[in-house]
């Protein structure tokens, strides 16, 4: 059995339709604050609550015995964390302790953790290894970074075997078209701008004086499906006892700026795409871009999806065949 925190998330939902293909017992995790339960497959064992209800949480422990867990659930918006720290502070510390303990009680040692690249903030060199120094520019990213710390002090003490993956900017959809990206509001830039080309939303992009060539924040895109089989490669390798305790980046190793997105969706759609330029966000660094040799070379991982052409053509079908989300 494998716990799926988040599950019914973006990310999330996408990694239990693979575990689920790949033949694997499942259940999930989720308050439903921003996932869908219809993304989830059909007969997926579900648990509406939130990691904060403890005890709760060790009755679903208890009765599941679960043998892995995959753990995505948290709160992510950068903005909102900057605007209100302890509203991300509280539920993703508090939330992934009371999952350790339950973890432990039931005698589960297996932990994939869903981490970002926010726990470097600005760059001092790119691309961005493992070991470059952690100096998170937002509650967010501090919040992810104390949870890795707290993962490795645990670690540490011979309770728990752990990778911890950093993604970059997770995007596109299931090019199956069964899933994809579906927040409300949504803060992410590639379903911001499809939704700006169909004139369902007033495209704002936040600087224009980065240091960066045209002068609009760098970002490394990585396809969601990309992201799926690292989490199963990293989940395959902790369970047959090869790791212990890991970290890796996840991301393509290519950035490219607010503005080039824009372009490069303009040429998909075949829709001009207009916006206003605002002021920069608090706490977005200019340029994050991984480096993800590690991954590569230690679990063989490797990206099928993640040229930009293919991240936007996936998101555009899936905006184009359910305007309305998951509310179709």
């Amino acid at each position: 059995m494998i716990l799926v925190t988040g599950g019914a998330g973006y990310i999330g939902s996408h990694v239990v339709k693979k575990l689920v293909d790949e033949r694997y017992e499942v259940a999930v995790i989720d308050n439903l604050s921003t996932g869908h339960r219809s993304a989830l497959p059909a007969g997926t064992p579900f648990y509406r609550l939130d990691l904060l209800e403890d005890n709760k949480l060790q009755t679903v422990f208890a009765e599941l015995q679960p043998q892995a867990v995959i753990h995505f659930a948290a709160k992510s918006i950068v903005l909102e964390s900057v605007q209100d720290p302890l509203g991300t502070f509280y539920p993703n510390l508090t939330g992934t302790m009371n999952l350790l303990k339950a973890m432990l009680r039931a005698g589960t040692k297996t932990l994939v953790f869903s981490s970002t690249a926010a726990v470097y903030g600005e760059p001092r060199a790119v691309p961005i290894a493992e070991d470059h120094p952690l100096e998170p520019t937002n509650p967010y990213g501090e919040s992810k970074l104390f949870i890795e710390k707290i993962l490795a002090a645990t670690a540490g003490a011979g309770d728990l075997n752990y990778t911890s993956l950093r993604y970059f900017n997770a995007a596109g959809a299931d090019p199956e078209g069964q899933m994809g990206e579906d927040h409300d509001p949504e803060t992410h830039l590639i379903p911001r701008v499809l939704a700006a080309a169909v004139g369902r939303e007033k495209l704002a992009v936040y600087g224009d004086d980065y240091p960066t060539a045209d002068g609009s924040p760098v970002r490394d895109y990585i396809h969601v499906c990309d992201l799926v089989s690292a989490h199963l490669l990293a989940l395959e390798a902790l369970l047959r006892g090869e790791k212990k305790k890991a970290v890796y980046n996840l991301g393509h190793q290519v950035g490219f700026s607010v503005l080039e997105v824009i372009k490069k969706a303009e040429e998909i759609t075949g829709e001009r795409i207009p916006y206003r330029i605002g002021p920069r966000r608090p706490g977005d660094p200019s340029v994050l871009i991984a480096g993800s040799e590690l991954i590569r070379k230690e679990l063989d991982w490797k990206p099928r999806y993640s040229d930009l052409d293919t991240i936007i053509e996936t998101a555009w079908r899936w905006h184009q065949n359910h305007p309305h989300g998951y509310n179709n």
